[in-house]
């Protein structure tokens, strides 16, 4: 492991220069309307980075009243769809040329990973793009027979104005996600990124007016939740409203939604998603998804992990690999090619990850490993194990979101069904076995959106991806 303290960024990669730090509204980067503006901090050491523009209700009035013009007298939601597949193609090409600028932006304010920015999020947001730029054309209705002598058909229209609010744990790959079906489909939107997080969403909105997206079209509004965010899923002019976040925040989401005029909404919320290891398991394949899954990225997607008790030696076994996979996890500045896990994204996140690490130790989990922040400037956690997990355990059942995984045992196919069952999320599972009866049984059983069988985090744009519970609804690769 790898203290941070000691190292440069400056020696692997040259920082790009700040561009844009106002809203975008029309096609124009302006100033807030109160001439506000909030520090966006680097991770890497709790330095600032840039002032921007902080939006506000004044602001997003703004935003939405040029994306209503644009949807309701512009030219986009009229455009053929190969019209607007070819505008986005040219969005597709601009981001492939400026993958190294953008992959940094996410690296000094997200904390991402300069190496995975660079080979897998901003290839992955440009792929998106492409993806549903070849599905602008084929949106298509069908001719109904009906039974009485009348002519009927249905057709897919673009729903209006949307409100896409977007997180900061993949601030590419979610921005391009949201944007990508809603321009497909040739609506108008207006985009609020995470307020820890809108550097990159701002150079996107640059890309999309060089690459002809009419203006009006793609609005963004930096901002925080309780102004802005609520400004846009409370506005009476905004159609559709796309959340991601936690669930906490998602319930207010669909009050305002609800109380407005009665938007479709859709909510990516909360997880806490468990990998299920058998005793036929792979051993190193089941220890390299736990460790990839849960400390890789600082994403939602591990948290309890379960061997089966009646069969002890693979549960040592796996143990032991993910405790040596832990110790050996190179911990720094993410734009160091050698480094696996960068800084968590605030002192905000750091300190509750922290806490929820205390709360670890208080409640009687075994910690196995880490556990500490690291010596230095920045944002920075040990990879955390915990065993000997209890279901009433604040950390089996709250979303850390961060580098802390926990197991615990399991000794019937029932019971693991009933233990992956009992989290108030539904997000996603991974199943490790080589029994095919197993696997079908375990992923009818368990009620998450999404179910992985030997393999974890698949997704592809053909695959919708959704939540049961508290996770949330809606198809999210889907157009509003």
């Amino acid at each position: 492991m790898e203290s941070n303290s000691n190292q440069s960024s400056v020696s692997f990669v040259k920082i790009p220069t700040i561009k844009f730090t106002k809203l975008f509204i029309n096609g124009e980067f302006v100033d807030a309307v109160s001439g506000k503006t909030f520090e966006t901090i680097d991770p890497r050491t709790g330095e600032m980075i840039a002032k921007v523009a902080e939006g506000d209700k004044e602001d997003v009035d703004l935003a939405v009243k040029a994306a209503r013009q644009a949807f309701d007298h512009g030219p986009w939601p009229c455009l053929p769809g190969s019209a607007r597949a070819r505008i986005m193609m040219r969005f597709v090409d601009l981001i492939e040329e400026n993958v190294e600028e953008l992959a940094a932006l996410d690296t000094i304010d997200a904390g991402k990973l300069f190496s995975m920015g660079k080979a897998i999020d901003i290839p992955m947001a440009a792929k998106a793009l492409q993806y549903y730029a070849g599905a602008a054309d084929k949106i298509h209705g069908e001719v109904l027979k009906m039974s009485r002598e009348f002519h009927a058909y249905t057709l897919r229209e673009p729903i209006g104005v949307a409100g896409l609010i977007i997180p900061w744990n993949y601030p590419s790959i979610m921005f391009v996600w949201r944007v990508s079906p809603a321009l497909a489909a040739g609506c108008t939107m207006v985009v609020k990124p995470a307020e820890q997080t809108p550097l990159s969403a701002l150079y996107y909105a640059h890309l999309a007016k060089l690459a002809g997206i009419p203006d009006g079209v793609l609005n963004v509004i930096n901002g925080y939740g309780p102004t802005a965010g609520a400004a846009i899923t409370s506005h009476m002019d905004v159609d559709a409203v796309s959340f991601t976040g936690s669930t906490e925040v998602g319930r207010k989401v669909m009050q305002a939604t609800a109380t407005s005029n009665l938007k479709v909404v859709s909510l990516e919320l909360g997880g806490k998603s468990p990998l299920i290891i058998f005793d036929d398991a792979d051993v190193d394949m089941a220890a390299q998804l736990a460790i990839f899954g849960i400390l890789l990225n600082k994403v939602k997607l591990f948290s309890l992990f379960y061997a089966p008790n009646h069969y002890k030696g693979i549960y040592d076994e796996v143990v032991k690999k993910l405790v040596e996979k832990a110790k050996a996890w190179a911990v720094g500045d993410p734009f160091d090619p050698k480094v696996q896990q960068g800084p968590q994204v605030d002192k905000k996140q750091f300190d509750k990850i922290l806490s929820y690490i205390e709360h670890g130790k208080r409640e009687g989990a075994t910690l196995l490993t880490g556990g500490k922040p690291l010596d230095g400037k920045g944002y920075y956690i040990e990879p955390t194990i915990f065993s000997e997990i209890k279901e009433e355990m604040l950390i089996a059942k709250d979303e850390i979101f961060g580098p802390v995984l926990g197991l615990a045992k399991f000794n019937t196919v029932e019971e693991a069904i009933k233990r992956a069952n009992s989290t108030r999320y539904g997000l996603a599972a991974g199943i490790v076995t080589k029994d095919i009866n197993v696997a079908n049984t375990v992923s009818r059983s368990i009620r998450a959106g999404s179910i992985w069988i030997n393999c974890y985090g698949a997704l592809d744009y053909d695959c919708p991806f959704s939540g049961y519970k508290m996770s949330g609804f809606g198809s999210w690769t889907r157009s509003p």
